[in-house]
């Protein structure tokens, strides 16, 4: 079936350009916390390989305006997770001076965060969570982001969303700063 084309306004002539908004119309600390997860369903995750450089990683960050990437398997499993405080931060140079390597050689796995270290959100849970839960939660463990789970069709979990902080704040429209010292969400929870 044939489409016919969509009318044109001729000579626009000076015309203002749109801006982003500060904050998306809606979204508050008593919002559902859905509204503020990358659900993966609808967004293709930004993954790499553990085995690729860690340079390559940040400029792929870059391309992307992320600032985490899910680190993939040859199986497409997830192997961890690197985010630019990985990359930016003391770990490279660790990495490096220990192993007497070029920083240039410093692979994704060197400084990721591996799966079996990774916590995460239940699905079911941020389902009726509300975006103040998921910023105090964030906050309390000293994370930038989280990974949301559910169960898997063929059994076990898979990775279906994921929480940052900073596309929260953006998405509210105020700014959300992190206590300086990482922890665990089991530590948090015994402070």
């Amino acid at each position: 079936m044939p489409y016919a084309a969509l009318p044109v306004l001729p000579r626009i002539g000076t015309i203002r350009v749109c801006r982003p908004e500060q904050g998306q119309d809606g979204v508050t600390l008593d919002s559902p916390a859905l509204l503020v997860m990358t659900d993966l369903r609808r967004v293709a995750a930004a993954v790499i390989s553990p085995q690729e450089t860690m340079d390559r990683a940040h400029a792929f960050m870059m391309q992307r305006g992320v600032r985490m990437l899910l680190a993939l398997d040859e199986r497409q499993a997830l192997a961890g997770i690197i985010t630019t405080n990985d990359i930016l931060g003391e770990k490279p140079v660790a990495v490096a001076e220990e192993r007497r390597i070029r920083h240039g050689e410093i692979l994704v796995a060197d400084v990721m965060t591996p799966a079996e270290r990774l916590e995460a959100f239940d699905l079911h849970v941020v389902q009726s969570a509300h975006v103040g839960q998921v910023v105090a939660s964030l906050q309390r463990a000293r994370r930038h982001h989280a990974i949301v789970v559910q169960a898997a069709p063929e059994g076990g979990r898979e990775v279906r969303g994921i929480f940052s902080l900073s596309q929260i704040a953006r998405q509210l429209g105020i700014a959300l700063q992190l206590p300086s010292e990482a922890r665990s969400f089991a530590e948090a929870s015994l402070a």
